[in-house]
């Protein structure tokens, strides 16, 4: 069974929390939320009458908003908002690299968080459903996004949890956790 103390030193890292430069980019945060003794990571759905990202797989997260004194304060904020969690600014290990959206032209920059156990959650309106996927054997579930309506212009990727498909951007963030975890043989 993989430790999350293991999982923590694999994945912590410097926190960055300079705002990154790009006119034709909108910024956003998100929060990966890793939990429990066989760690598992919240994703949401969301409903699929949303302008943006309709009925997709998503980590809580959303966009820079201006009294946001940084991105990572966006991603607490939205993580609360969205799903109710409250997590600690201090409780934050680590950053992933920025990913950008091909269809909505966000910036995203996500933040990884470990937890022993998950605080009580509950979506909002925002959310259809909130996903408590097993994360080894979801990031087992890595292939190539070969869908041609996805417009791929960079590396793009799939992973599966039961009916649902993970892809664009979210499957972007787990591919770096994959790699990270699999370069420290993890996986």
């Amino acid at each position: 069974m993989l430790e999350l103390e293991k999982l923590q030193s694999v994945l912590a890292s410097l926190i960055d929390t300079s705002m990154p430069k790009n006119p034709k980019t909108k910024l956003a945060a998100v929060l990966v939320v890793i939990y429990g003794p066989k760690p598992s990571v919240i994703m949401t759905e969301r409903p699929k009458t949303m302008d943006h990202h309709a009925g997709e797989i998503s980590f809580p997260g959303g966009r820079h908003q201006d009294d946001d004194p940084d991105l990572l304060s966006t991603a607490l904020r939205e993580t609360k908002e969205e799903i109710g969690a409250e997590i600690p600014r201090k409780q934050v290990i680590g950053q992933l690299k920025p990913v950008t959206t091909l269809n909505s032209g966000f910036t995203i920059s996500p933040f990884i968080t470990i937890q022993e156990k998950i605080p009580k959650i509950t979506p909002n309106s925002e959310i259809e459903s909130i996903l408590e996927i097993p994360l080894i054997p979801l990031l087992r579930t890595l292939e190539d996004d070969r869908d041609p309506e996805h417009h791929s212009i960079q590396e793009m990727y799939t992973f599966k949890f039961q009916d649902h498909l993970i892809w664009g951007a979210s499957a972007r963030i787990l591919h770096q956790i994959y790699l990270m975890m699999s370069s420290n043989r993890l996986l």
